[in-house]
């Protein structure tokens, strides 16, 4: 039984229903979103723990895996509480942080995919030229920047959206809180704030967009002209993997936030949002790892050391 609202709260209708169906999906969407945290929390204890993956590359990747889990976690608590008690309320300031977190975490995500589409640009058109190019100082700048233009965006949207007056009908259409599908609800003009906010997300996706298409097609044209055949096997296995991630987030991302109004629905909404939100987190690490030999090749070695530590123990256990 869903218990109803008497507060002021919002109002989250959520994904599924309680049907035998809906609960099969919820848990496969739930073991999706803890083999996300469990994939790039790994990530990061690969990147951290390896000498060898202490460069601008993996550093970039560990923020995006960071990225990643703040964006699982944002969401999917709430969502499997929600199904879980049948108490779907969230208050404003839930609702506030969670429209602040969303286009942190993605605008943000959008900057990071560019900074490591030039990271990889540089490693295979500039090569003898990457540590001046492609320096910490520099890397680091490119991270701060990407987390400060993504706060900014979501600072933005939480304030204004929450600013509005709303109507006695609180529910949201949705499984979070999001400014586009909140300021449905209010009981004002809304369409200035639609427009700009319309605008810059068309900035903060077509922008990255763009030099992220163009670092590309630079690399692909330089990997046509590599005489090694082995370079061009491991220029095309690297770059493959950051397309892959590329297109999976901005195609999501390009669906919700880019489509005019007429050719929106909410049900469609919430399945995009459930896949750049939750499933494309899973596929990230996935994808790094089964496409990059020096992280299978840290993961492997990582694994030995647990053996070995667990052998130990064994051993030291049974000898006394």
């Amino acid at each position: 039984m869903e218990k109803s609202n008497t507060t002021s709260d919002f109002i989250l209708l959520g994904l599924f229903k309680h049907t035998g169906l809906h609960l099969f999906l919820f848990t496969v969407v739930l073991a999706i979103a803890i083999s996300s945290l469990v994939g790039n929390a790994l990530m990061i204890l690969l990147i951290q723990q390896d000498l060898r993956l202490h460069t601008p590359m993996y550093f970039l990747l560990s923020q995006l895996s960071l990225m990643d889990i703040m964006l699982v976690s944002t969401t999917v608590p709430k969502m499997a509480a929600d199904y879980l008690t049948g108490i779907k309320s969230i208050s404003t300031a839930g609702c506030g942080l969670q429209i602040f977190f969303l286009p942190t975490l993605g605008g943000g995500e959008c900057f990071l995919l560019a900074a490591m589409s030039y990271d990889r640009y540089v490693a295979v058109c500039h090569p003898l030229r990457y540590p001046m190019l492609m320096s910490w100082p520099l890397c680091l700048r490119m991270t701060v920047g990407s987390w400060f233009l993504g706060a900014a965006d979501g600072l933005m949207q939480a304030v204004v959206a929450l600013s509005f007056p709303f109507c006695s009908r609180r529910e949201i259409d949705h499984f979070f809180c999001e400014a586009p599908t909140l300021v449905r609800l209010a009981c004002a003009d809304t369409s200035v704030f639609e427009n700009v906010m319309y605008i810059c997300c068309v900035l903060m996706l077509l922008v990255p967009f763009c030099l992220i298409l163009t670092s590309y097609s630079l690399i692909l044209a330089a990997v046509l002209h590599m005489r090694s055949t082995e370079a061009r096997k491991k220029a095309f296995a690297t770059c493959s993997s950051h397309v892959a991630v590329v297109g999976l987030f901005y195609g999501a991302a390009i669906f919700i936030y880019m489509r005019p109004k007429s050719y929106r629905s909410a049900h469609h909404d919430k399945v995009v949002s459930a896949f750049y939100s939750i499933f494309t987190p899973m596929l990230n690490p996935l994808i790094y790892s089964l496409r990059n030999s020096e992280v299978k090749g840290s993961l492997k070695m990582w694994l030995g050391k647990c053996e070995n530590i667990k052998h130990h123990q064994t051993w030291s256990f049974c000898s006394r």
